[in-house]
């Protein structure tokens, strides 16, 4: 899911109100005061909306959205706000809606191709969402959330070659998004080629709590047999996540095959089929590791 938050602006007479060194709780307080006083200022209902949304309180949220849609129903930023309330909530159908009726007000609003372009994406819809996403690329060029869902769509309809471009394009001009030097790594270790090992321990570095980068990583010094490194990523997962059944298994596979410790094998599988009881592999090694025990 790639819709963000829109940021509260202090615009009109609502300036003095909230101020964006204030904490939501302060805005939110002097948000319902004002409210109180002036029911009719949509703004100000807009405004408590997108606090009320960046607290969770969707439901309300929602309410103050679409009061101020009632009152100006082709407001690009009432529509805007409300498709993110609405997608948030699990309703892609009234997000896709709106967000249908903010093009129609306005088919030409950046904001609006790249939200199409994101809930066709995440439909995969991935036909309209190209043609979205190619819309928005083409006013906004280095646009990185369209680049990145360009490649990966590309990716996903088994164009390699083109999704590498793209994510290569947003691995240059924005070299702080790990997620874009991720998938670059990954791309390249299905290729089996080295470039895989810098791109996957340049995500790491700028996200090293993101364990699917870490085991996209441990993977790949696995499959190239430095098992050092490999063990001293899986350790590294674990001490995020104690309960990544795919380390503790790849853990006991490395003791299996390379060292051929037995019992940590075991050990190691025991601990991946106790958190998923029906993960055949784990089953299946430690069926082998017994077996190779006793022997």
């Amino acid at each position: 899911m790639f819709l963000g938050l829109l940021t509260s602006c202090n615009t009109g007479d609502n300036s003095q109100i909230i101020t964006d060194d204030m904490s939501d709780s302060v805005k939110l307080e002097n948000l319902d005061l004002h409210l109180e006083k002036h029911p009719d200022d949509m703004q100000a209902h807009y405004l408590r909306a997108q606090v009320l949304f960046r607290m969770g309180r969707n439901k309300e949220a929602l309410a103050d959205i679409d009061k101020a849609l009632r009152s100006d129903p082709d407001n690009i930023d009432f529509l805007l706000l409300n498709a993110d309330i609405c997608l948030k909530n699990g309703n892609m159908a009234d997000c896709y809606k709106v967000l249908q009726h903010a093009e129609e007000v306005a088919p030409d609003n950046l904001e609006v191709l790249l939200k199409m372009g994101e809930i066709t994406f995440d439909s995969k819809d991935y036909d309209r969402s190209i043609e979205y996403l190619t819309k928005v690329t083409a006013k906004d060029e280095n646009n990185r959330t369209a680049l990145f869902m360009k490649g990966y769509i590309y990716k996903e309809k088994g164009d390699t070659a083109t999704a590498v471009q793209f994510f290569r394009k947003v691995c240059d001009k924005y070299p702080d998004y790990a997620l874009a030097f991720e998938e670059l790594g990954v791309l390249y270790a299905s290729r089996e080629e080295p470039m895989a090992l810098e791109y996957l321990n340049t995500a790491a570095k700028l996200d090293p709590s993101n364990t699917n980068t870490l085991y996209a990583l441990a993977m790949f010094y696995q499959n190239h047999e430095d098992y050092e490194n490999a063990e001293t990523l899986y350790h590294q997962i674990l001490d995020l996540n104690e309960n990544s059944a795919d380390a503790w298994h790849n853990l006991g596979w490395i003791e299996l095959t390379h060292y051929h410790d037995y019992e940590r094998a075991i050990e190691y599988f025991d601990k991946a089929l106790a958190i998923n009881p029906q993960m055949e592999n784990a089953a299946a090694n430690r069926e082998l590791a017994l077996k190779m025990k006793n022997q």
